[in-house]
């Protein structure tokens, strides 16, 4: 292979001792996922192909873009659908080619060839990607929001749709027309209860198009939630060098990632499913207990580093929690904040899972951007910290440092960090909320002016003196900067 060689099919033989096994027989379409980021390349196309490997089954995956874009399309059919895991951890690095992804699309380009797998009853699993701000819902309702460019686009262009309930809907109306089977649908992404949060939108979204239908999708499509986990950062030019010199040939489209991976589904596929247990996942009747604790733990904390460490200047979380007061302030929420309001199974041992949460985070070779995880706080925001808030407050707890994470996200609004340095807010809401951040010239008026904003904060929580007066004082303190809020609060009782 020469030094331009690009990773493809023809390239799978010099490449063996990067394949999960050299017995490898391609499997037809079974899986379409929407949203075909890092995190689904490096989480469930893995496992897949591992379940694959394990009992053989027709569950190749399409991928599909939902925003157009057709550079990732066309890198990944360059490849022929091939792509390495360029897993780091401590012990070094490791590249791994993976082959279950067998096609890519994008929408709106590829949308007759997308319902063409749709209509396909060998497509038995649609799963999703797509972020919190995907499913279009209105946050005080759970419906599909209505009020949403998308949705409205989608509601009067039933057959022309771009928004994940518009898709759903329409692919789903045709297998009910054509008399077939329907598929499941799949929530991969951080969001509470996902596979019924889903499910409500698509619904909401049917009844508005067709009862019936509606009627149909409740009786007769599964929604299974699940609780997915690995640290996936953003692709590097440094991670597509890695890998390179390990592969020999190029690959455009790496995804770097930790060692670590979990994922724990409710087991409910009326048309079968991979054997993802034989990969490690966890197959239970009820993934609420699990899904809590991650969204609580690990996405509360990972959120609360990513805005004190914008404000502070640290880049990536292993620098964030190689700050002595920082891992120790994460520590002590996890402690004493958090935990104490999950009810989980016996076997899980939240002392062990902190530990490997802090261990994780250090983990220097992975370098995740604390502005990658930044993005969208107004999504994030209630299920992973207001929630724990809200339990603190029922028990008549104290909420210190949790109120400093929210206080530290409404400093991140302003859009510059303490030394002066500026960077974007992305956020769906970013207009409204940078603009009421940025004419608070008080702690006061920051706090008043977001607790207001009634798709975050629920009234009665924004209404809560007790919150109020924490987020006070934390927004008091991180006016002398971060770093000192940060070394503060680590010390509290």
């Amino acid at each position: 292979m020469t030094e331009k060689s690009t990773l493809s099919r023809t390239s799978l033989d010099a490449l063996e001792a990067h394949c999960l096994s050299p017995a490898w027989r391609e499997p037809d379409i079974g899986i379409v996922h929407l949203g075909i980021g890092n995190f689904h390349r490096a989480h469930e196309a893995l496992y897949t192909e591992e379940a694959m490997l394990a009992r053989p089954g027709d569950w190749g995956i399409c991928g599909v873009t939902l925003q157009g874009d057709v550079g990732k399309r066309d890198a990944l059919m360059a490849q022929d659908g091939l792509y390495s895991v360029v897993e780091r951890g401590p012990r070094g690095v490791r590249v791994t080619v993976v082959r279950a992804l067998r096609e890519v699309l994008a929408m709106p380009f590829d949308r007759a060839r997308l319902f063409e797998l749709f209509a396909d009853e060998r497509v038995r699993i649609v799963s999703l990607t797509v972020t919190e701000k995907g499913y279009c819902r209105d946050p005080q309702t759970g419906d599909a929001d209505f009020a949403h460019p998308g949705v409205a686009h989608d509601l009067a262009h039933p057959d022309e749709p771009s928004t994940v309930p518009g898709i759903l809907c329409a692919a789903l109306k045709a297998r009910r027309d054509a008399d077939k089977p329907p598929f499941t649908v799949l929530s991969c992404d951080n969001l509470s209860h996902n596979g019924d949060a889903l499910r409500q939108a698509v619904c909401s979204f049917a009844r508005k198009l067709d009862p019936a239908l509606a009627a149909w999708i409740e009786t007769r499509v599964a929604f299974p939630s699940t609780m997915v986990d690995r640290i996936v950062p953003a692709t590097t030019d440094a991670d597509r060098e890695a890998a390179h010199a390990a592969l020999g040939v190029r690959d455009e489209v790496p995804v770097p990632c930790e060692p670590f991976r979990q994922w724990v589904i409710e087991d409910r596929f009326p048309a079968g499913r991979p054997a993802w247990e034989t990969a490690g996942a966890q197959l239970v009747d009820d993934v609420a207990p699990f899904e809590i604790a991650k969204l609580r733990m690990l996405n509360a904390t990972h959120s609360t580093l990513a805005y004190l460490s914008m404000l502070a200047g640290f880049e990536t979380i292993s620098d964030a929690v190689g700050h002595a007061p920082l891992k120790m302030l994460i520590d002590a929420m996890m402690t004493r904040e958090i935990a104490p309001t999950l009810a989980v199974p016996a076997s899980f041992d939240l002392a062990a899972y902190r530990d490997a949460l802090l261990d994780r985070y250090a983990n220097p070779a992975l370098k995740h951007r604390c502005e990658q995880i930044a993005i969208d706080g107004s999504q994030k925001m209630p299920p992973r910290i207001l929630s724990t808030i809200q339990a603190r407050l029922d028990a008549g707890q104290p909420i210190e440092r949790l109120a400093l994470a929210v206080a530290a996200w409404f400093a991140f609004l302003r859009g510059h960090a303490d030394d002066g340095t500026r960077y974007p807010v992305s956020d769906p809401l970013a207009e409204r909320l940078t603009e009421a951040a940025e004419h608070a010239d008080t702690p006061e008026s920051l706090v008043d002016a977001l607790l207001a904003v009634g798709d975050v904060f629920p009234a009665a929580l924004a209404r809560n003196p007790v919150l109020r007066d924490a987020l006070l004082r934390a927004a008091t303190k991180l006016q002398h900067g971060a770093l000192t809020a940060i070394d503060d609060y680590a010390r509290i009782d």
